[in-house]
């Protein structure tokens, strides 16, 4: 067994977590105010940040353009709304005194990734080691959002009956059409830099915790993994938290989307977990790349396929369809504004990708698109 192997860190047992609670973190860019291309101003970012009292917590990310803030645990999208509120004031603040601004989007549009630092932190300096220019290609920008379950096998059942909306997950936060100066033709461009690394994709198949278990054991056997860190899949388990972390999210332009998107999650969780429509099986995945794909390529146009009738529909009327079927647990939940705000947008076929395009369209010039997309996170 090697050295990585002997250094693995077994599997933590599953916590105990208040079921549909939410958190909900955001990677952001830092930008100058004379281009609006990346700035290296994490650190003293985080150094300003530290003296104001927030909720959640602002962490470094890989490069040193970008930084992380994250909400504390969450029991509804308005609250996740009104704690992003006070840590996008607070970014805003700070970054006025540093004479940079703060972005959403899930790229930045003309940056050069040769260009960028590796943030000087232990874990960042390892994965540069190992994944070399890949990691200066991974200063993209996502939005995670952790679902809380009642038990480990609940949180692997819900895991795969997720998988089937990963689609819809894409097109509506996709915000990343532009990379390198270039428009890619993808709404989604960021997903294709996460799709680069090994141990992406989509999670194992496996419904019990004691599969699971034993699936891991054989990872971190082969000395490839040493920690559930190691896996980049679109949906991970995050034992400590109790919780699911759906990972497929580029960052939207404002907290307000981001906000009703962690809605949207909890909605669609309440649903799975109390009707249990559907039993998730192996045969799901058979179609998962390809509407994976889809929704990258084309957003809110994309075709999807039902994975169980084999059915193909726009993408857009199945998003509409399931919001529907979720209003109810939407009322419940507090969580109808946000919801019928994406609602809007998907009717409209508008999304933050197509937002910066026109925007493009309107300006012909990429650094005016990044300085309009800063004000709108200033709200």
């Amino acid at each position: 067994m090697s050295k990585t192997a002997d250094r693995a860190m077994p599997l933590e047992p599953f916590t105990e977590s208040k079921a549909l609670s939410l958190g909900v973190e955001l990677e952001l860019q830092l930008v100058n105010t004379h281009d609006y291309d990346l700035a290296p101003y994490a650190e003293d970012m985080l150094r300003l940040l530290a003296q104001a009292k927030l909720p959640g917590s602002a962490v470094p990310e890989m490069t040193s353009s970008m930084i992380e803030i994250s909400t504390d645990v969450c029991h509804s999208s308005r609250e996740v709304l009104n704690q992003l509120t006070l840590i996008r004031d607070a970014l805003v603040r700070s970054a006025d005194k540093l004479n940079i601004a703060v972005v959403g989007g899930g790229t930045h549009a003309f940056q050069r990734w040769h260009e960028q630092r590796i943030y000087d932190k232990p874990r960042f300096r390892q994965l540069s080691e190992l994944y070399g220019y890949l990691s200066k290609q991974f200063t993209v920008f996502g939005q995670h959002v952790h679902i809380g379950c009642p038990s480990a096998d609940a949180a692997l059942l819900m895991l795969h009956s997720m998988s089937r909306y990963i689609p819809h997950f894409i097109a509506l936060s996709a915000s990343s059409p532009y990379v390198q100066g270039q428009d890619t033709q993808f709404d989604s461009a960021r997903l294709n830099s996460v799709f680069a690394f090994p141990l992406s994709g989509r999670a194992p198949f496996a419904l019990t915790w004691r599969e699971f278990e034993a699936y891991f054991d054989r990872m971190t056997h082969t000395g490839v993994v040493r920690s559930m860190k190691d896996f980049y899949w679109d949906i991970r388990p995050k034992p400590e938290f109790g919780t699911i972390e759906i990972r497929v999210f580029d960052t939207p332009l404002t907290v307000e989307r981001a906000a009703a998107l962690s809605g949207y999650v909890q909605t669609l969780a309440a649903w799975l977990l109390q009707e249990q429509p559907f039993v998730p099986s192996e045969d799901d995945y058979l179609v998962y790349t390809y509407n994976r794909f889809q929704a990258c390529r084309f957003g809110l146009d994309a075709v999807y396929v039902d994975p169980a009738s084999g059915e193909h529909m726009p993408l857009r009327e199945h998003i509409l369809m399931t919001m529907t079927q979720l209003e109810w647990h939407a009322e419940a939940l507090d969580a109808t504004h946000g919801m019928a705000e994406l609602r809007t947008s998907v009717e409209a076929n508008r999304n933050d990708a197509r937002w910066l395009r026109e925007c493009q369209g309107r300006e012909r010039l990429l650094g005016e698109m990044v300085r309009q997309s800063a004000l709108r996170f200033r709200g």
